[in-house]
């Protein structure tokens, strides 16, 4: 009996460490009242230069503009439109020098359209900054800016992060100015009307994107800590997104590489950090199924539990998730030899277990790996992968190799 007992414990022990939480907008939203917190706020663009600040709107503005005026033969500074209280959704648009490389995918990234959702407003920003020092400085930005036309917007509802002054966050809310939740507002692929009229922000951002051809695209929230990839209006087993295994290899490499710098990132939804939308909770209307829809693979990036982080958190999110971000721009290259390596019989793919009898060699690598085996030994290339962890799956078992 006492065994038995154990082993009812042992199992709703498990069992309750491998819930899945609900989606932080499962509910309606409630103003984030975690503790007393700093919240300071850049009123110069100098006092941007250690980044341990939030910007002003007006400050904001200034940046984006800064890095056009400063690195003018890297980037241009395009205006997606104005938000309600006219307000600009601004989009730096970044690519390397080198003139031999033609046809170059198009990259978007784009935050905080849930304007009290700030963590990857501030990423975004620095991400600009280090793409743009880092040309011409590090091998592996130089060569994914020549490769790659780089997209990013840092605030696409400047409204709402804005909603208590132009000179704080402090008053930031989810909404845009008319009340409306710009994430259940977008036209429904399957068919679901919106509660409101096409806002203006999405208007805007729809005209944007049908300029462009997007290959690859990611939304940044907060609110949790996990990669939501498509569909979110229905759940795995009622629709599986056809790059859903894709899917699952990228959220995972993204989630993996965070992990090396800080390993209690990204585990208070599930344990693996990546989840399908619909199997988290399912709604209509969003971004990311309208632009999946229109051939754009979009994932959403929830980065942070806390939506409004404290200033003095910022560079620590900053040098955890600062890698995967660059990495998954890289990801815009991998469409096309994402599930097979070297044969037929090897897939990338995640697994919890690797087994210790298959070594690879060298590991860390920089491109060529070995897989010695208790029976052959097999040879695979990741030198057109991104750096970050991968699991390397052949032959029924699994060997965890790391890409520098």
């Amino acid at each position: 009996m006492k065994r038995v007992s154990l082993l009812i414990f042992a199992l709703l022990a498990f069992t309750a460490a491998n819930a899945q939480k609900p989606r932080p907008d499962a509910f309606p939203p409630v103003p984030d009242t975690l503790a007393p917190k700093a919240l300071n706020m850049a009123t110069t663009l100098e006092e941007m230069a250690n980044w341990d600040r939030y910007p002003t709107y007006p400050v904001y503005v200034e940046m984006m503009e800064h890095f056009a005026e400063t690195y003018p033969n890297l980037c241009h500074l395009d205006s997606i439109g104005l938000s309600v209280q006219d307000r600009q959704i601004l989009c730096l648009v970044i690519t390397g020098t080198n003139d031999s490389i033609t046809n170059k995918p198009e990259f978007f990234y784009t935050s905080t359209m849930h304007g009290d959702e700030v963590t990857g407003f501030y990423l975004m920003l620095r991400l600009c900054d280090s793409l743009l020092r880092g040309y011409g400085n590090s091998t592996e930005i130089t060569r994914l800016l020549d490769r790659t036309k780089i997209f990013i917007n840092p605030l696409s509802n400047p409204d709402g992060t804005y909603h208590g002054g132009d000179n704080t966050v402090r008053g930031a809310i989810r909404y845009n100015s008319l009340m409306v939740d710009l994430n259940r507002n977008y036209p429904d692929p399957f068919g679901t009307p919106p509660l409101d009229e096409l806002q203006r922000e999405n208007s805007y951002m729809i005209e944007y994107t049908s300029q462009h051809n997007f290959r690859l695209s990611a939304n940044l929230h907060g609110g949790a800590e996990v990669m939501n990839y498509p569909w979110d209006s229905y759940t795995s087993r009622e629709l599986t997104h056809e790059n859903a295994e894709w899917w699952k290899a990228v959220g995972q490499r993204f989630v993996d590489t965070c992990r090396t710098y800080d390993n209690y990132r990204f585990r208070d939804v599930n344990t693996r950090g990546v989840i399908n939308g619909g199997d988290w909770y399912v709604i209509s209307n969003g971004r990311q199924d309208y632009f999946n829809s229109q051939g754009i693979r979009e994932i959403t990036m929830e980065l942070s539990s806390t939506k409004i982080l404290s200033t003095d958190q910022l560079d620590h999110y900053w040098q955890c998730l600062s890698h995967s971000l660059i990495n998954y721009i890289n990801e815009v290259h991998s469409f096309a030899t994402c599930d097979t390596i070297a044969t037929d019989t090897s897939t990338v793919g995640i697994d919890p277990i690797a087994d210790q009898a298959y070594k690879a060699y060298p590991n860390p690598t920089r491109g060529p790996v070995t897989i010695v085996t208790p029976t052959e030994t097999l040879h695979y290339n990741l030198s057109d992968r991104p750096a970050g962890i991968y699991f390397i799956r052949t032959k029924g078992h699994t060997v965890k190799v790391i890409k520098q």
